[in-house]
């Protein structure tokens, strides 16, 4: 029997052979155990019997070897201690005064060394040897020959090419079905990584050593545990050819579950570790396969009310003679658990109240692990904080629930962050020239998430000011309340206005970090604006003072996969303002826009992109209207191809003047290959003076661009001509700005 167990590639379960010795044998690292100290004996039992001796004294003597006879000394009785004592005593003396006679007698001169002894000192005595008494010669008279070296040859040749070769492995891989064990040695050979190349060929195998044990580890993790992995280096049959590096694979039978346990305390509903635990009998016992199920368990379970429940080191026994895997898992699920009441802590950018209205879920809901990563990226999203922490605390209260439940505290560690911040943006469109916009944010200046906002734009044909107050989560999770006051100027073709505007804005919209399927608005606007513009009874251009009064609102679904850059789905939004002019009397009407867009990928590589909008404005003649708050077409988000405004009723001047409704459409086929695309695209329109779209006289542009793919959305640059131009129209229009057109 074998138990095993699992580690990552590691990625591969490592057996461990059972092992055993007989009782009092050598210890397992091969070394006799140090004897321990013999105990004492117990004294006799009077209740056991007698035990008999083996032999008597009488035969142990009769078996002892006799003494030899010639030995009288073996014989001889020994001496008594005291003798002993004098003897030692008077042989001690008898040395001493024989080690004294020896010292005084003149000591024989002989030469250093003559022994031999290449450590011995020099004696005290004369030294007989005259070549030892004469000076030695000066360094200069000695007639050195230097020792030539040979040359070593730098650019000999020790490399060796080789190529690796893998036998047995294709059937073992085969089987393995989803898994490419050959990819994953490959990917991670040191032989392979080395291009056929090694210093020599003892480097050349020590490489093949370790790409052996690497490919034993990868057979392990998907099942082979009794696989045997051999490597050689062969010489190449003829001179100056590679050598090879071959590894043999012998697989062996590949080891299946014979039985899956799961040892868990039991759940509400029942076997909830069980049906989370994606293994079955009898599949191959495969590393990422056991992970995978395993974290699936820690994952599931908090989800389903056990937020702490946590997963134990499993057991596998693995039997050599049925190659079956005997799995246990043990579980500890914890208490089940209910969403009780929020406490909060650190650096405090809001309270716990603030914290409440984030949550997606109310007390005395089952625990679900997602709505606490939901409540983690709310707050990540408000800006606020440098870091924040949601952690799930026991309380120890129990609930009304009936269930054994307990009510879990969700505790949130605040790190506040710098609140001000600084944005910008840039872009360029033919018609509407350079643009530059940016702002100043105090995002907390009025907790919670009360912020203060200074915009403004400056551009070749508008500059602007504003301040805004906005709340975001007031009240409720995703509601925005703005409130805002700006002046801007615009200088077009079609009007010069000098406007001064106040709004509100109460909205439920998306965010590049929470996209949302369904969004909506409402408002109120207050303008008054001073503009020029052709007069058609007076046949000139004129200025007019206007005040509007408007009641704006929209809802739109979004069923795209990406703000910024959406591959597949669509989009609907629905814009209505009910309006009135009060520069002289008051003159209520309506404003309309429907907007679609759709998204359909074609492979990994194409979208094909499509967008329609119509409007109309009713209610009101044209001339009673004010120039900015007309329908126009043409521009990077309109037409492309055309100037920004252009498209439309003109003037004796050749100066658009709006119209009353309005039609759009456009087509792409987007190509993307790694952070670059290519966009091809016709764009179709046109404005009119009635109330209704005529479908009539419809402008085509066509073009080209370009994008750059950033974290925070594509970078556009589009190159459009106008189909059929017109005296007037530019023969090219450039667009520069961040993100897909629509």
């Amino acid at each position: 029997m074998l138990l095993c167990g699992c580690s990552a590639l590691a990625l591969s379960f490592a057996p461990v052979r059972a092992q055993s010795s007989p009782p009092d044998g050598p210890a397992q690292n091969g070394e006799l155990p140090l004897p321990a100290e013999a105990p004492l004996a117990p004294p006799p039992d009077a209740s056991l019997p007698p035990v008999e001796p083996v032999f008597t004294e009488e035969e142990y003597r009769e078996g002892l070897p006799p003494l030899p006879e010639d030995d009288g000394e073996l014989a001889a009785p020994l001496e008594s201690i005291e003798a002993f004592e004098t003897r030692t005593a008077a042989e001690r003396r008898r040395d001493d005064a024989q080690d004294a006679s020896d010292a005084s007698a003149p000591a024989p001169v002989q030469s250093a060394l003559s022994d031999g002894d290449p450590n011995e000192p020099l004696a005290d005595a004369a030294v007989t040897d005259p070549a030892l008494a004469q000076p030695l010669p000066a360094i200069s008279a000695f007639d050195v020959e230097p020792v030539e070296i040979g040359e070593v040859d730098d650019g000999a040749e020790t490399e060796v090419r080789y190529t690796l070769v893998i036998d047995g492995l294709d059937a073992a891989d085969a089987a393995a079905e989803d898994s490419d064990m050959a990819g994953l040695f490959r990917g991670l050979s040191a032989l392979e990584d080395a291009d056929g190349k090694a210093a020599n060929v003892a480097m050349l195998d020590a490489r093949a050593e370790e790409d052996a044990a690497l490919l034993k580890t990868i057979l392990d993790s998907e099942g082979w545990y009794d696989a045997r992995v051999d490597h050689v280096i062969e010489q190449p049959a003829a001179e100056g050819a590679r050598l090879t590096a071959r590894l043999r694979v012998t697989p062996g039978e590949r080891y299946r579950f014979g039985s899956i346990t799961v040892a868990a305390a039991p759940t509400t509903p029942p076997g909830l570790a069980d049906a989370a635990l994606a293994l079955k009998v009898g599949e191959p016992i495969v590393a990422n396969r056991v992970q995978g199920a395993e974290a699936n368990v820690a994952l599931r379970l908090p989800e389903q009310g056990y937020p702490f429940a946590t997963v134990g080191q499993r057991d596998i026994l693995l039997d050599g003679q049925t190659h079956a895997g005997d799995y246990t898992l043990p579980v500890e699920v914890g208490p089940l658990g209910r969403f009780g009441g929020f406490t909060t802590g650190g650096d405090l950018a809001f309270g716990a109240e603030h914290v409440e209205t984030l949550a997606r879920f109310e007390r005395g809901e089952l625990y679900d692990s997602r709505k606490i990563d939901d409540l983690r990226q709310a707050l990540v999203a408000t800006g606020l904080f440098a870091t924040v922490a949601v952690e799930p605390k026991a309380s120890g209260e129990a609930t009304d629930a009936g269930d054994g439940s307990q009510y879990i505290t969700i505790d949130v560690t605040q790190d506040a962050g710098p609140p001000r911040t600084i944005a910008g943006s840039a872009g360029y469109g033919t018609g509407q020239g350079f643009r530059l916009e940016g702002s100043w944010t105090h995002r907390n200046l009025f907790p919670p998430e009360g912020a203060l906002i200074a915009s403004g734009i400056a551009g070749t044909q508008e500059q602007a000011l504003g301040v805004t107050f906005r709340r975001s989560n007031a009240g409720r999770r995703d509601r925005t309340v703005e409130l805002t006051a700006a002046v801007n100027r615009g200088d077009f073709d079609a009007y010069e206005a000098f406007t001064g505007r106040l709004s509100g804005r109460i909205s439920y919209d998306s965010t590049p970090i929470w996209q949302k399927r369904f969004t909506y608005s409402y408002g109120f606007e207050l303008i008054g604006t001073n503009e020029d513009s052709y007069d058609f009874d007076l046949g000139e251009r004129t200025r007019q003072t206007y005040g509007i009064v408007a009641l704006p609102g929209q809802v739109g679904i979004d069923t795209s996969d990406d703000l910024l850059n959406p591959t597949k789905g669509f989009r609907v939004t629905a814009r209505v303002s009910p309006e009135a002019s009060v520069s002289d009397g008051v003159r209520p009407y309506g404003r309309v826009l429907l907007d679609g867009t759709g998204y359909y990928p074609i492979g990994d590589s194409f979208v094909l992109a499509s967008r329609l909008r119509f409007g109309s404005i009713f209610g009101i003649e044209r001339a009673d209207l004010a120039p900015s708050r007309r329908y126009y077409a043409g521009g990077g988000g309109s037409v492309r191809g055309f100037g920004y405004q252009e498209l439309g009723p003109k003037d004796p001047e050749d100066r658009p003047v709006g119209g009353r409704s309005l039609n759009e459409a456009a087509a792409e086929v987007r190509y993307r290959f790694g952070n670059f695309g290519v966009v091809g695209f016709v764009d179709a329109g046109q404005v009119y003076e009635g109330v209704t779209p005529q479908f009539s006289d419809i402008r085509f542009g066509a073009g080209i661009g370009g994008r750059f793919y950033t974290n925070f959305g594509p970078f556009r640059l589009d190159v459009a001509t106008p189909i059929g131009r017109r005296d007037g129209e530019s023969v090219v229009s450039v667009y520069v700005s961040i993100g897909q057109a629509f």
